[in-house]
């Protein structure tokens, strides 16, 4: 069956970074584009950032020359580095596969439980 395990959140002040890891199992992870997604409290999920087999990458504007997406095929684990954190980065984040031919939309409907990012100011 399809998992996401992510990992990696934690508390930190405004203008720190932190690293995101989701490590997926039953797929066939090096045949999919993997992404990162966000919800913040009270509003709804959110795309963040996407890479594609190939190792193309696209991100929201909103996080666009701070947030960095990877991808380990040898350890299908998917991987979001992100910097110069704000206060509106606050949310908790999770992974997905990525519909081929679309830049956001998640392909699976069994989501991990995601991990906390809160950034203080």
């Amino acid at each position: 069956q399809v998992q996401f395990v992510e990992s990696g959140g934690g508390l930190v002040q405004a203008g720190g970074s932190l690293r995101l890891s989701c490590a997926a199992s039953g797929i066939i992870f090096s045949g999919n584009a993997m992404g990162w997604y966000r919800q913040a409290p009270g509003k709804q999920r959110e795309f963040v950032a996407r890479i594609s087999t190939g190792g193309k990458t696209n991100y929201a504007d909103s996080v666009k020359g701070r947030f960095t997406i990877s991808r380990d095929n040898a350890k299908n684990t998917v991987y979001l580095q992100m910097n110069s954190l704000k206060p509106e980065d606050t949310a908790v984040y999770y992974c997905n596969a990525v519909v081929a031919g679309t830049g956001d939309l998640y392909k699976y409907t069994n989501w991990g439980q995601g991990t906390q990012v809160t950034v203080s100011s």
